[in-house]
């Protein structure tokens, strides 16, 4: 999986995680469209404990892949059921406030 860190101003944080083979692709369903890219996802590549460390800390949580979704229902962040499908991918976000 690739994990990139964003810090927002006000000291939050972002997550990103995407599965490995979905970098660089666009994922299209209906209205819906998502250039899963570097500069969002980025490129370092981390294993499911450095995910799941990330996920437990982060503030805005943005998961595509089944790998990157499996590790936040693994934690028990998600269900199956509450994540969307775009173009065949699993999606979920996590937003605690």
């Amino acid at each position: 999986m690739f994990l990139k860190i964003h810090h927002a101003p006000d000291g939050s944080t972002v997550v990103a995680v995407c599965d490995r083979e979905l970098l660089n692709r666009r994922l299209r369903h209906g209205e819906i469209e998502i250039h899963v890219n570097e500069y969002f996802y980025g490129n370092a590549i981390a294993n499911e404990e450095a995910v799941s460390d990330a996920i437990n800390n982060g503030d805005n949580i943005n998961l595509l892949g089944e790998r990157a979704v499996s590790v936040a229902i693994g934690l028990g962040l998600v269900t199956r059921s509450g994540c969307i499908v775009i173009d065949g991918v699993p999606h979920a976000q996590i937003v605690r406030v």
